[in-house]
C-alpha cells in the first residue's frame, strides 16, 4: 500500500491550501485516515482524522480552521486549511489505517509528507 500525498507550499497567514493524499495498492479495508504533522524541533502530531463511517477528530489548535474530508471509493482524504498561521508551518503526513486482507490486522501506513509554509 502507497500513500501519495500533494498540494503543500508557501501560504501568506490568513490563506488557504488545500492538501490530497490517495492510497493505492492491495487494500480489503479501510479505518482510519488522516493527517499529522511535524514542525521543526518537534514531534510529529495528529492534525485530524476520518473514520470509515465519517467521523472526524480534531487538533485544538486547527479546530475551526481546517476541514477533512475523504472519498472512500478512492481511498482518499483531503485537508482544507483556512486562516492559516504561521504556526502551522511544519511537514504534514498523510496516514491510513488499512487491512490488506480480511485476515490481517489493521496497520498504520504514511505518506511521504508535504511541506506547509505559511509566511508572509
Amino acid at each position: 500500500v502507497q500513500l501519495q500525498a500533494s498540494g503543500g507550499g508557501l501560504a501568506q497567514p490568513g490563506g488557504s491550501l488545500r492538501l490530497s493524499c490517495a492510497a493505492s495498492g492491495s487494500i480489503s479495508s479501510t479505518n482510519t485516515m488522516g493527517w499529522y504533522r511535524q514542525a521543526p524541533g518537534k514531534q510529529r502530531e495528529l492534525v485530524t482524522s476520518i473514520t470509515s463511517g465519517g467521523s472526524t477528530n480534531y487538533a485544538e489548535s486547527v479546530k475551526g480552521r481546517f476541514t477533512i474530508s475523504r472519498d472512500s471509493g478512492k481511498n482518499a482524504v483531503y485537508l482544507q486549511m483556512n486562516s492559516l498561521e504561521p504556526e502551522d508551518t511544519a511537514v504534514y503526513y498523510c496516514n491510513g489505517r488499512f487491512r490488506t486482507n480480511r485476515y490481517s490486522p489493521f496497520r498504520d501506513y504514511w505518506g511521504q509528507g508535504t511541506l506547509v509554509t505559511v509566511s508572509s
